[in-house]
């Protein structure tokens, strides 16, 4: 079954955060929909710690990403764990209705959990609005921008994630959190690798 047909619909780039007691959490995502005129839907890997606490804590903010948004900002939120890892230690961001805003983007969405959808891999989360701020006219950032221009790449996790099959003399290695293939002509990795993306070490690829 053929499916780059998929990659003619069209997505944006967003930061979905929320709060669980004092932890702050948040996860990069590209499958968010305006269902009607109070109601978003949103589409959360059931693995991510960020679902867990939306679906707990029943509240959490879309944060519309610009073309200018810094592509560290999109790999650290989007490649690791929000209870390993505190994404915001670096980044500016305010409290706005119990949940973390981050500033310097297109603006920002606040909903409430109003309903769930899940599926074997993935839940939709709809949200009903209950604030909502454009913060200045900058371009939002779409996921083919994302990819084309910034050479993003998509957690296997990822509503949108595809395989994708290459023809190599190299040896591939396949980072097994974030899906990054690295080629080389050596036959193994160096012990101090790291993967440029989610950051483990070489322990966490797999050689093709």
């Amino acid at each position: 079954m053929d499916k780059s047909i998929l990659k003619k619909l069209s997505y944006g780039m967003y930061i979905i955060t929320s709060k669980e007691q004092n932890l702050l959490v948040g996860c990069t995502a590209n499958s968010v929909m305006q269902i009607n005129s109070d109601t978003v839907a949103i589409s959360l890997n059931n693995a991510n710690y960020t679902t867990k606490v939306i679906l707990e804590q029943k509240k959490f903010a879309i944060n519309i990403l610009p073309n200018n948004t810094d592509i560290e900002l999109i790999k650290t939120f989007g490649f690791k764990k929000s209870n390993e890892v505190n994404k915001f230690a670096n980044v500016s961001y305010e409290i706005i209705d119990e949940v973390p805003i981050i500033s310097n983007t297109c603006g920002y969405i606040i909903c409430t959990l109003n309903n769930k959808i899940q599926t074997n891999t993935h839940t939709i989360i709809l949200g009903k609005i209950i604030n909502l701020k454009q913060t200045n006219s900058l371009e939002a950032m779409t996921y083919k921008y994302y990819q084309e221009n910034l050479k993003g790449t998509t957690n296997k996790t990822a509503p949108t994630y595809q395989s994708e099959k290459k023809t190599t003399t190299k040896n591939v290695f396949v980072c097994k959190i974030c899906g990054y293939r690295y080629e080389t002509d050596a036959l193994e990795l160096p012990d101090d690798f790291k993967c440029p993306m989610c950051g483990v070490g070489k322990e966490y690829f797999e050689k093709l």
